[in-house]
């Protein structure tokens, strides 16, 4: 049975998503890392009755390589919180050097595991942990995940309030597509499993959009400079874990959307770099997750006129992402 891994597990995503985790059936083992506080979280979270042990580790003593010895799934909240008036691009500063520690870690001591990668801004931060794998020789793009289930979450929700029944929002099922910040979150809202009515307005249209691309934000200024989006993005990191937990375990027919690499699966990209009238090297689509991680990279589908408006305006700012990451592991050596 697998064993997960949570680094960054004392922060307000860490600590949550490990709770989450540890209540989680199919995890018989929890390693924790983080560089304050991680000893206690362990011993909070043992007390509770599951199956599942539960060890945390500070970076002394080779506490990373303790942490993820024999891991399976390591899940990367790791890094500071969004504060208001701070930029994506002022967490890409602090967050991307300690993304590549921690994936230099994952490369020397797990490099088979399934890699899940929540620390902000994701867009940036995956190509910076497949560089680092790159380096070591051991990339594997089928296990690498950018975690943008928070905005398909953020879909659902916003969608049944829409419907004007909130009971709805978990059995709503809206694509999510592009990346994870801002205008490269594309939510397909003419897929919805629950299709919004047609009286459905241009306007009413537009600020559902940007309410799912921008909800980060609410969060923010709600917490009032006390943090960003924990609880729900713990939740959302859960999630998809499990559901990589249960690809891992055989079952079959599991799809997500999450922002893979997209050598992950060549001919699905193909076609899908055919609908998008462009060559990206990452992109956020609905996978299907099998054993060995991506099986599948599914098409967009059939997309309105207003969507395909949202794709152009998403890929060059998605590109110009990628690119940071890729260069920011490209001047120093590891």
């Amino acid at each position: 049975m697998p064993k997960a891994v949570v680094l960054g597990a004392a922060g307000g995503i860490g600590q949550p998503l490990s709770l989450l985790l540890k209540a989680n059936p199919l995890v018989t083992e929890l390693g924790l890392y983080d560089i304050v506080n991680t000893p206690g979280v362990a011993a909070d979270l043992s007390h509770i009755n599951t199956q599942s042990k539960v060890n945390g580790f500070l970076p002394a003593d080779d506490g990373l390589e303790k942490a993820l010895t024999g891991a399976d799934v390591v899940v990367i909240p790791a890094g500071v919180p969004r504060k208001p008036g701070m930029t994506r691009d002022d967490l890409f500063k602090i967050n991307a050097g300690i993304v590549r520690d921690l994936a230099t870690g994952i490369a020397k001591t797990s490099p088979k595991a399934f890699i899940l990668v929540i620390s902000n801004p994701v867009n940036s931060t995956v190509p910076i942990v497949a560089e680092v794998l790159k380096k070591h020789g051991v990339f594997d793009p089928k296990r690498l995940f950018g975690v943008t289930t928070l905005d398909v979450v953020r879909a659902s929700t916003f969608v049944a309030e829409k419907l004007g029944d909130p009971s709805l929002a978990a059995s709503v099922t809206v694509p999510v597509i592009g990346g994870h910040s801002g205008v490269t979150i594309v939510p397909l809202l003419s897929q919805s499993s629950h299709p919004l009515p047609d009286s459905f307005a241009t306007s009413e249209l537009e600020a559902l959009t940007f309410r799912v691309q921008f909800g980060g934000d609410e969060v923010v200024k709600a917490k009032d400079g006390a943090g960003s989006a924990t609880l729900s993005m713990a939740f959302a990191g859960a999630e998809f874990a499990a559901k990589i937990l249960r690809a891992i375990k055989g079952e079959s027919g599991i799809t997500a959307p999450t922002y893979v690499n997209l050598t992950s699966d060549p001919s699905g990209a193909e076609a899908l770099k055919k609908e998008l009238g462009k060559e990206i090297d990452y992109f956020s689509s609905v996978v299907e997750l099998g054993s060995n991680g991506v099986s599948k990279i599914l098409p967009l589908g059939k997309v309105t006129d207003y969507e395909r408006g949202l794709i152009n305006a998403a890929l060059p700012e998605l590109a110009s992402n990628i690119d940071k990451g890729v260069s920011f592991i490209a001047g120093p050596k590891l």
